[in-house]
């Protein structure tokens, strides 16, 4: 076990020690205010404090961030600790920077609650962000730094026993167009045409070629070969809109495709556009996927990762939504809480750890074909760069693409083999 001492326990210190501790190097952990129990413990000592207690003790001053108990502008100044930025720089101390303060400031997203300008669709702008200013929004820096100081630790104290986590993949598909053409009904279908006339679509009317949009099988395939779980998401809007484009609720081949889904996969709602800022919506669209999976559902992400801190997390535990796979950028891939990692998320409002967990995704198909206007095969280097270092450090890796972009659509030509290379590459790690 590890012992820590400071001067005083918070809610957020004991919040960001369960993260790096019990969660990411899988030992136990006590914090304690008593100087003398501190002396007497022979094992793996951290002194949190501003003052030497003993020799035998890995020494971490400590920034004010973790004892204060509102939401303060934070002076932030970066520089490099072990090839890696770092900030809350610290003197007299075993490292250079309060690990604790900083790890906490990037998962808790502190920024977010900070005073800043939107992006076009309402969401935190990434470019607001620290990691995107600092460059390192492609890195899952609190891995890197836990990782860097589980080694420290066994350094300082030889007899201790620290195990990084396992390194995860899981695929995750968002299905927000279900088909392209098929079962959208005449009224969308012929002003569907004479906006963009097709061949294609006439074809796939009558029977004669298959749905561009409908990779179902083919991905059902490569999870069978691969050995993999994959976690779906439906989009349920009850009116179609801007960005609502679902197939309508009662068609009966939503119903088939879902059940179909919930018996091989687990699903979770994609709470639509409209009920960004809605909980009675979510609660309907959540009730809709219920009925038709026939299963209980708890777990979402949010459509065009359309949401605000701490709004949209608290409408989600209203909505008895415990898992949540939003928290990446709409606008970039990397890692938008700089972790690879799963986390309870803290509502810096009320300053207390809630049973929410969050599930960070750091690379998505869209971002990478219409944000950063990649190729495919640009965006088979972006994600083997994110899977080496979750690899390297014991991370998740969550991957987010679309039923469109795995289908035969010219549009998207090339994203198909593009995903069957990636998951043929990492096999051997899964």
């Amino acid at each position: 076990m590890v012992l820590i001492y400071t001067h005083t326990t918070t809610a957020r210190l004991q919040y960001i020690c369960t993260f790096i501790f019990k969660q990411l190097l899988n030992v136990n952990f006590a914090i304690t205010i008593d100087s003398e129990e501190f002396k007497n413990y022979d094992g793996v000592c951290i002194n949190y404090s501003n003052k030497p207690i003993k020799k035998e003790e890995l020494k971490i001053e400590n920034v004010n961030l973790l004892f204060e108990q509102s939401i303060l502008p934070q002076q932030i100044q970066c520089f490099t600790y072990t090839n890696y930025k770092a900030f809350f720089k610290i003197e007299n101390s075993d490292i250079d920077f309060d690990i604790f303060a900083a790890c906490f400031y990037l998962l808790s997203r502190y920024e977010e609650y900070l005073p800043h300008k939107k992006d076009l669709y309402g969401r935190y702008n990434h470019k607001e962000s620290l990691a995107f200013n600092e460059n390192f929004l492609h890195l899952p820096l609190i891995n890197i730094w836990v990782t860097n100081f589980m080694e420290t630790l066994k350094n300082k104290f030889e007899n201790s026993k620290f195990e990084n986590s396992k390194f995860k993949f899981l695929p995750t598909y968002d299905i927000d167009i279900a088909y392209k053409y098929n079962h959208k009904g005449v009224v969308r279908n012929v002003g569907g045409f004479f906006k963009k006339p097709s061949l294609e679509r006439i074809k796939v009317l009558m029977g004669l070629q298959k749905d561009p949009f409908d990779s179902y099988d083919w991905m059902n395939a490569l999870h069978t070969k691969y050995n993999l779980s994959a976690l779906y998401f439906f989009l349920l809007a009850e009116k179609i809109s801007k960005y609502d484009k679902n197939i309508a609720l009662h068609k009966n081949a939503m119903w088939r495709l879902i059940k179909l889904h919930a018996k091989k996969y687990s699903i979770g709602i994609h709470p639509s556009w409209q009920s960004a800022n809605n909980l009675s919506m979510v609660k309907k669209e959540k009730s809709y996927l219920e009925a038709m999976s026939e299963l209980s559902i708890s777990a979402s992400r949010q459509h065009f990762i359309k949401f605000n801190l701490p709004q949209g997390y608290t409408q989600l535990i209203e909505a008895d939504i415990t898992d949540d796979y939003s928290m990446g950028y709409g606008s970039i891939n990397g890692f938008r809480a700089s972790v690879a990692s799963s986390f309870n998320w803290f509502n810096l409002e009320t300053n207390e750890e809630t049973n929410l967990c969050i599930h960070p995704f750091c690379f998505m198909d869209a971002n990478s074909h219409y944000e950063q206007k990649q190729t495919a095969q640009q965006s088979f280097d972006e994600v083997m760069q994110y899977y080496k270092i979750c690899a390297a450090v014991g991370g998740t890796l969550i991957t987010i693409f679309h039923n469109n972009f795995l289908g035969t659509s010219k549009e998207f030509e090339g994203w198909s083999s593009m995903y069957e290379q990636f998951l043929a590459q990492i096999n051997d790690n899964l």
